[in-house]
């Protein structure tokens, strides 16, 4: 029964009414371009109208780790606090995602949105390639003699055979498996190293987000050469910057919840998202821009219910922003939908009596008085002395805590910081009614919302998959990205066979080194940059080295530069 059921999410063809067409999810099958032959039967899917009118511009929006009960309370917290009773998404809300990793029903961050960018689900840590075969758990068929080969994403193509302005924004570190997703390609999404350095050579034109940390030397002189302009910690600057290429970070790793941040000093995602479109909407071709609430995802993970409201609410903020710019505009897609579920938020928790009866004061009222997520009170009792404690809960929750729980917190402070934000979160969510089944990811589907200025949106529940199919129509791409893959990410030994090559693994990472007769092409992994007899040259994309299979992945095209040295 499974591998039947499934079976619908490994066909690469989909019908609409009468028509077939190919779903993005043709992305590589034996070699690039092999088509599946459709199935037939009862199931008739309508995921939305074969006639997308394509706009200039899209604006992918994804509030990382998102449930509807995330969305319902960010709404009814913002009605007991008289911040209106509607949030931004919801005339557009449009139907479900069904998001999945390759071999599994719930799905990582990693996977899910590589999905989203190149139209193949992944395994957990997966980056924007090719899964690994897992006969056993697979749902979707795999072809194993294509594992960890990188795949083109909606990034990429934009960027290459569009030329549109490309950007990210996020309040994570930008090397995070979401952004990572969208300009980088790895097997495993804790590689920083690697993915940072992808994402410098991507030739991004707007970086806003979290992660000075992961920007080397090396990067920053690549930047440089660029005229990308790099503020690292930088209101002023950013605030004043108006045309040209940025990276503005904020924070050595992450950016600080937005009910937690100096407001002088870091942007909101609403500022980052505006800046990013006043920059990208100059570009005449049009651009690609992917938003990302990420810390929604984080606070559900740390079971923190205030966490989870007012970073949601904070990414609703930019959605609005975004679609201000879009209806004035008339040329511009948005899409909004979660990559996955996280946490299990409930309204209404087994501590709730006459649930039926409860009020919006018993359900908002302590919540709405807390002026720093658990994460926040967390970093002040660091930083306090100990006789300043209950001052300090009372301070920032409105809490008067016991002496049980006084004693807990200054032992956790001084023998177990690693426990102690999860006790502050206990303490937050005993005084509430929000209920909390993980700390993990959850494998429900997730909302999705979209403005087309023509209406072309995609309806019902889609799978993850789909949604590349849409995405990729509402760009109006030409190329289709397994022929884009092709291109840009063929396999060293096939694009050199006959020439002489070895690999250099002496430095931080693999140099690909092919000789014919005098000429002396370097490849060095993780960069757009080749070296024809010392001489550097920009090849437009991204030379990707994978260790599983001690291949490059490579521009076809670089083998002209040894026959002609052009």
């Amino acid at each position: 029964m499974k591998k039947t059921f499934f079976l619908l999410s490994a066909v690469f063809y989909i019908f609409i009414g009468s028509n077939l067409f190919l779903s993005a999810s043709d992305v590589i099958s034996g070699t690039l371009e092999t088509k599946i032959t459709a199935f037939s039967g009862d199931y008739q899917y309508h995921p939305y109208r074969k006639d997308i009118r394509p706009t200039k511009n899209l604006i992918v929006m994804i509030p990382d780790g998102t449930t509807l009960s995330v969305v319902s309370a960010a709404r009814w917290y913002k009605t007991f606090n008289e911040m209106g009773d509607f949030l931004y998404i919801d005339p557009y809300i449009c139907g479900t995602v069904r998001t999945y990793s390759s071999n599994a029903p719930i799905g990582d961050s990693a996977p899910t949105m590589s999905c989203y960018m190149t139209g193949m689900p992944q395994q957990t840590g997966n980056i924007s390639i090719y899964p690994a075969a897992d006969a056993e758990n697979d749902l979707i068929e795999v072809n194993p003699e294509m594992s960890y080969q990188p795949l083109a994403t909606l990034l990429e193509a934009a960027r290459i055979t569009q030329n549109k302005a490309t950007g990210l924004v996020v309040t994570c570190e930008f090397p995070h498996a979401t952004p990572a997703a969208c300009a980088a390609h790895h097997y495993s999404r804790r590689d920083y190293k690697t993915i940072a350095q992808q994402m410098a050579y991507q030739n991004l034109d707007v970086l806003f987000g979290g992660g000075n940390n992961f920007v080397t030397e090396e990067m920053k002189k690549h930047l440089e050469n660029k005229n990308v302009i790099y503020l690292k910690d930088n209101i002023s600057d950013f605030r004043h910057f108006k045309a040209g290429k940025i990276w503005a970070l904020f924070g050595d790793v992450a950016m600080p919840y937005d009910l937690d941040k100096d407001k002088e000093q870091v942007p909101s995602l609403e500022e980052m998202t505006t800046k990013a479109i006043e920059i990208l909407s100059q570009n005449e071709n049009g651009f690609f821009l992917m938003v990302e609430g990420s810390k929604v995802d984080w606070a559900a993970h740390a079971n923190d219910a205030i966490g989870c409201i007012t970073e949601f609410i904070a990414f609703d903020n930019a959605v609005g922003a975004a679609l201000d710019f879009a209806k004035k505009d008339g040329n511009t897609t948005i899409i909004i939908m979660p990559d996955h579920g996280t946490g299990g938020l409930s309204i209404g928790g087994n501590n709730l009596r006459g649930y039926d009866r409860a009020s919006i004061e018993k359900l908002f009222g302590q919540v709405s008085k807390y002026k720093k997520t658990a994460e926040g009170v967390e970093n002040i009792v660091l930083q306090e002395n100990p006789e300043n404690l209950i001052g300090i809960i009372k301070k920032e929750t409105d809490i008067d805590i016991t002496k049980e729980e006084q004693d807990s917190l200054l032992f956790l402070k001084d023998n177990n910081k690693r426990r102690l934000k999860d006790y502050v979160v206990q303490i937050m969510n005993s005084r509430t009614y929000f209920g909390f089944t993980t700390t993990g990811h959850t494998g429900e589907e997730v909302f999705l919302a979209a403005y087309h200025p023509q209406g072309d949106i995609p309806n019902g529940m889609n799978r993850n998959f789909e949604i590349n199919r849409y995405l990729s129509d509402a760009m109006g791409l030409q190329t289709k990205l397994s022929e884009l893959t092709t291109k840009i990410f063929a396999k060293h030994q096939d694009v050199f066979a006959g020439y002489e090559t070895e690999i250099d693994k002496s430095g931080d990472f693999p140099v690909l080194i092919v000789k014919n007769n005098e000429k002396i092409l370097e490849i060095p992994a993780n960069k757009s940059i080749v070296f024809l007899n010392g001489q550097s040259l920009d090849i437009g994309s991204v030379t990707v080295y994978m260790d599983k299979t001690d291949t490059f992945y490579l521009s076809e095209k670089l083998v002209e530069l040894l026959r002609s040295g052009k």
